[in-house]
């Protein structure tokens, strides 16, 4: 067993699974300390880094594409703070993170596990029931029905309509994304026979987000949601089924998954070219990650 504590957390190594426990100092970030530990099988893994700085170091989890609901619905964008697959590292712990770092690498050689996508996600979204407020409104989920409430400073247009209540079976996709500049961000439903998608401040099906605080916590939420959703290696699957046999997400709004997962793989590819700059995946990593991205498109 490998096993690092820190003030940022603890990582905890048994030859079968990583279990991850926030720290409970004032830097850990409010999204990681609300969603807990988490258990990472070893399957769920694509590898493992540790990053050496002058004063402190960064062990870095890299998951396996579509292993997690939480980094499938935001698409790569939890910064550094709120990222539960990091941990940062005191200067007198470096040994202790490359010990982990070789054991996990190695149990990974040994059970030859590979490192591209799944078809089925390897870990279970946030517990619901779950609600946030921030932004615009307030988004709540009990495992089935997703509300949407409104608050004084929601556009009027967008207010007038009252309370969503979207049942998830009438949800095709689900996006967060923080706000970055001056770009507000959002928490975004794609529903089954919406129209086109408006800016989020007045999309009736969206919440928009500021940059305060809590904006992150509205992540959580859409991981949720997205745990509950097909998975999305299932889309390419039902795009090719006859038109009698396709399921009604599909009939009804074909161009939705298509867009979106093809955005999603875009987005992968940047990711994956931020690694390799930083040094997270070697150059043969990088090809191989990067063709397995390019034939899903």
């Amino acid at each position: 067993m490998a096993e690092i504590i820190q003030k940022d957390g603890t990582w905890v190594f048994d030859g079968d699974a990583l279990r991850l426990t926030p720290g409970r100092d004032k830097n850990v970030s409010l999204l990681r300390r609300t969603l807990g530990e988490l258990t990472v099988p070893l399957g769920a893994l694509a590898g493992v880094s540790f990053e050496q700085g002058k004063k402190s170091g960064r062990l870095r989890l890299r998951l396996r594409d579509g292993a997690c609901p939480l980094l499938h619905a935001t698409g790569g964008r939890l910064t550094e703070p709120h990222d539960p697959y990091q941990l940062v590292v005191e200067p007198d712990r470096h040994g202790v993170a490359e010990y982990l770092v070789d054991e996990v690498r190695n149990a990974l050689l040994l059970d030859r596990v590979p490192a591209g996508p799944v078809d089925s996600p390897l870990l279970p979204g946030p517990s619901v029931p779950l609600s946030v407020s921030a932004g615009d409104g307030t988004a709540s989920f009990d495992g089935e029905l997703v509300r949407l409430e409104w608050n004084w400073r929601t556009e009027d247009a967008k207010a007038a309509a009252g309370p969503r209540t979207l049942p998830v079976d009438e949800i095709t996709a689900v996006e967060w994304c923080p706000s970055a500049g001056l770009d507000n961000g959002h928490l975004r439903f794609t529903v089954r026979g919406a129209p086109v998608r408006t800016p989020a401040k007045y999309d009736p099906n969206a919440v928009e987000l500021w940059g305060f605080g809590k904006d992150p916590l509205m992540a959580l939420v859409a991981a949720a949601v997205q745990a509950r959703l097909p998975h999305p290696a299932a889309h390419p699957e039902d795009a090719v089924r006859p038109p009698g046999d396709a399921p009604r997400a599909v009939a009804a709004a074909p161009a939705a998954p298509a867009e979106d997962s093809h955005d999603a793989l875009l987005r992968r590819l940047r990711e994956l070219g931020e690694l390799r700059r930083d040094g997270v995946l070697t150059e043969d990593e990088f090809t191989l990650a990067k063709q397995a991205v390019l034939a899903r498109m």
